[in-house]
């Protein structure tokens, strides 16, 4: 008997504050990668996060997951470790690396699948960091081989975000 193949997303939302700035960058192009969000005394923003699972809808409970499971993960990997934050400064994994919003996802995908007990549900973080900017993240990994890896290869972008535009940017 097969199950329907089901995707459920949760969306919170944290605001948090920060400097794009790269260690690897000198001072002269970090200002030109980032522009105004290179601001020594940094800016902040209002994140929207939509988390997504997928997978079969358990046939006793009618779920792919608990909701409030969901709700739980999402506290302790976002609320609690980025919210009201200076990224930079108070979240150890953005110390050497740049807290763009492609990081953050990256960071949140990761914390997700340390704390959710069948990590292999986690099919998606999107981060609103805008209204006009979305970050989506899905897991792949880019190899210098220019392989992706993972399941999606479909599913590898940004939404209106340039490596070389200032994230705040309404490109």
């Amino acid at each position: 008997m097969s199950s329907p193949f089901v995707y459920l997303t949760r969306k919170e939302c944290f605001s948090a504050c920060h400097r794009l700035h790269s260690p690897f960058l000198s001072e002269e192009a970090n200002r030109q990668v980032y522009g105004k969000c290179n601001n020594p005394n940094g800016h902040g923003h209002n994140y929207t996060v939509e988390v997504t699972v997928r997978g079969p809808v358990d046939h006793k409970t009618g779920m792919v997951m608990n909701i409030t499971d969901l709700k739980q993960y999402m506290d302790q990997t976002i609320m609690k470790k980025l919210d009201h934050l200076n990224l930079d400064k108070d979240v150890p994994y953005f110390k050497n690396l740049a807290s763009t919003t492609e990081n953050v996802a990256i960071f949140i995908w990761d914390s997700l699948k340390l704390v959710m007990p069948k990590p292999d549900l986690l099919y998606e973080v999107k981060i609103y960091e805008t209204d006009k900017n979305s970050v989506i993240y899905r897991g792949q990994k880019y190899d210098t081989n220019h392989h992706y890896h993972n399941n999606d290869l479909a599913a590898t972008g940004t939404d209106n975000v340039c490596s070389n535009l200032s994230s705040d940017s309404d490109s």
